[in-house]
Parts: C-alpha cells; structure tokens; sequence
C-alpha cells in the first residue's frame, strides 16, 4: 500500500498524459521515482489517501518531523499560499471534494483514475489561483494520462 496525497497521484497521472514515462530521482531526495514506478507497474496497488507528510514527501529533505517547510514561487500566482503545506493542503482538499473521497480511503491507482475520469471536470476552480492557460494544459495533460493508463483512446470517455 502507497500513503499518498490526492494531488501527488495526479501529478504522476498529468506526467504521464506529458509523455512522461520514467521518473528520476529529485535532489530534494523525495520519492516521486519511486512511487510512480510503482503505481505504472501495477494500477492495482492499493493507495490509501493522505492530506500530511505521505511516502512520496517522507525522505525529502524539506520533509522535518513530517512538515514540509518548502516555499512555492507565488509570482504567478500571487494569491496562494506561499508555503508548499498550505498550498498542496488546499489543492488535496479541493481534490477530495471533487472526487467525493477522504483521508485514509483505500483505493486501487486504477480505481483512482476512474474516478478522475469520471469526476474531475474543469479543473479551473481546483487551480484558480493558477492562470487558466496554465491550467487548461494541466486538464489535458490530465485526461490524456487517465486515458494512458486505463488503455482508451484520448478522445474518447478520458476527455470527459
């Protein structure tokens, strides 16, 4: 089982809708290699929903006691958060909301991008503090990594 944030599956998710398909290590030191190697190797893995410190964010070095201490570039987006906690606790809650799910849930990679398939919508309000051409990439990248994943053509329910 995987402890992760519902916004950290969805950057795995978006990255793969990019093209990516390999994830190198970070000179953070966090696990975002390691869980998504995990979670393309088997959408059946079982994630369990976080809103703290999860497996990708524990061996950062801006990881201390489980909080992240990491400041955010708010240049471009002036009215969020400058702390990494408060903003990445903001977009999860909102995510949470959208797809109707909790902290602790248990649910498969693959039972996860259903959901997203099936719930995420317009993502503008999830970023709004975000500018909207900025996000419209985001919900393509997003739609194009569910459809990777569940094996559908990106035109077809993904985009949705």
């Amino acid at each position: 089982m995987i402890a992760i944030k519902p916004h950290h599956f969805i950057d795995i998710v978006t990255a793969v809708g990019q093209g990516q398909t390999a994830f190198e290590p970070h000179p953070y030191g966090h696990a975002v290699h390691t869980v998504a190697a995990a979670v393309l190797a088997d959408l059946d893995t079982v994630l369990c929903l976080e809103l703290g410190a999860d497996d990708i964010c524990r061996p950062c070095s801006h990881c201390l006691d489980g909080v992240c201490d990491d400041r955010i570039d708010t240049s471009y987006r002036p009215q969020a958060p400058s702390l990494k906690r408060e903003w990445n606790l903001l977009i999860d809650r909102r995510w949470c909301e959208r797809l109707g799910v909790e902290p602790g849930q248990r649910l498969t990679a693959r039972s996860f991008c259903r959901l997203l398939r099936a719930r995420a919508g317009d993502i503008t309000d999830i970023y709004r503090e975000i500018p909207a051409d900025r996000t419209a990439q985001r919900q393509a990248r997003l739609a194009a990594g569910v459809a990777a994943l569940l094996g559908e053509d990106v035109g077809g329910a993904a985009g949705r």
